[in-house]
């Protein structure tokens, strides 16, 4: 077995779980078999002292087919 990992970043106005999934979500649209993610980094977007979009920094692990 080959597993490959990338690097993403996901996005959301309603925290860092949501903004974890989202960048699953997003790259179970082109990428299959995916095993794992590991959080990196949790930032957030501030606008006039208050939080509009959390970030999540992710690795994601994903089986390469043959």
């Amino acid at each position: 077995m080959v597993v490959k990992i990338i690097e993403l970043i996901g996005s959301s106005p309603e925290g860092w779980q949501e903004a974890t999934q989202n960048a699953i979500d997003e790259a179970a649209k082109t990428i299959n078999n995916i095993k794992s993610v590991h959080v990196k980094r949790c930032t957030a977007k501030v606008a006039e002292n208050k939080i509009v979009e959390y970030r999540s920094v992710v690795k994601m692990a994903f089986e390469v087919k043959r």
